[in-house]
């Protein structure tokens, strides 16, 4: 019988279960089964989200009936909980097991494999086949925290280059200015662009959030892991359904993990067919427009600095009434920021 692990004896159980099998304990989770024999507790996971996570058989139970019954019920419970799909991060090794469960393969590395429990990525990409066009096809996966002149200038310099440009909008809601506002400042600020076509990336960009790290060694390299994850799911899964086969981004001389993604896609991209366009970064009087440089400026109060890092329609949105919040919040961390002396 598989029994939620709640008390704190329970959960010291697990831990040595997952350690024992080579993995390192995480007790940031929603909920943890685990399974009994003779009081020893033989087989355990965890739900963080819609991520199945720490999942850790006992030696004598591995290969038998008892990894989908866990599995199961950890599917079960992130149904309870709203979740259409369940998603994995595993090792190659055990890609065949958890398609043997219905998990269906998204993307996978040397390292790590993620599979999908539902239809998810199906019923996404079906919903979007009205945005398929014919053409030369190029694509820009954007954050925009906020959309800046650096972002207009990307995408302007990319939809001359194609017939049609598809803009990603990352959906994550990890940032400052939250998915919503992000989304409409880049819908506001590309409106003047014909041949655009603008959508979510729903969950299919491999988050930073989510990623879990409990099998992987210690000195293994993550970011790169997770973003090699990210590119061959884009490259293998979305890129093909909307026909794209040229990819845009701008030089990155100031971030190390933004450069390193640009790395991963220049590595993987092309056994993809997809050929990756460099676009040199736009440049203000005072260095390169980021959208950190405007969060600054915005946290200094600096709204007459704005003019030349962000377009009309994102200053009108950082001056609004509801922005408010977010003003306050920026305003906020650059004062915090004086007073620690960074």
């Amino acid at each position: 019988m598989i029994v939620e692990l709640a008390l704190k004896s329970e959960r010291k159980m697990a831990r040595e279960l997952i350690e024992a099998s080579g993995l390192a304990f995480e007790d940031n989770v929603d909920v943890m089964y685990g399974m009994y024999e003779n009081e020893q507790l033989v087989a355990t996971g965890s739900r963080a989200g819609n991520i199945l996570k720490m999942l850790a058989l006992a030696p004598d139970h591995q290969g038998g009936s008892v990894l989908g019954e866990l599995v199961t019920e950890l599917v079960m419970s992130g149904q309870r909980a709203g979740h259409e799909s369940l998603f994995v991060y595993t090792k190659p090794e055990f890609i065949f097991s958890f398609q043997s469960l219905n998990f269906t393969l998204l993307a996978s590395q040397e390292k790590v494999a993620l599979l999908e429990y539902g239809k998810g990525l199906s019923k996404w990409l079906e919903s979007k086949k009205d945005l398929v066009r014919p053409g030369l096809n190029g694509a820009v996966v954007v954050n925009c925290n906020p959309f800046t002149n650096g972002h207009l200038y990307l995408i302007e310099s990319a939809a001359r280059r194609v017939d049609n440009l598809y803009i990603f909008v990352v959906k994550e809601d990890r940032s400052v200015f939250p998915f919503d506002v992000r989304y409409r400042l880049v819908e506001e600020g590309v409106r003047h662009i014909p041949n655009v076509i603008q959508l979510d990336t729903s969950r299919y960009i491999v988050s930073g959030a989510t990623f879990p790290t409990y099998f992987l060694k210690k000195d293994d390299p993550v970011a790169r892991i997770q973003m090699e994850l990210d590119v061959t799911l884009f490259a293998s899964k979305i890129a093909p359904f909307f026909g794209i086969t040229r990819r845009f981004v701008g030089t990155e001389p100031n971030c190390p993990l933004t450069g390193g993604y640009n790395l991963a896609m220049q590595r993987i991209l092309p056994a993809h067919g997809i050929e990756l366009e460099i676009i040199e970064r736009k440049q203000a009087e005072t260095g390169v427009i980021s959208a950190s440089k405007v969060r600054e400026l915005v946290g200094k109060g600096d709204f007459a600095g704005l003019a030349d890092y962000v377009p009309p329609t994102t200053r009108a949105f950082l001056e609004s009434d509801e922005a408010q919040a977010i003003r306050e919040r920026l305003q906020n961390d650059f004062r915090n920021k004086a007073l620690s002396g960074c």
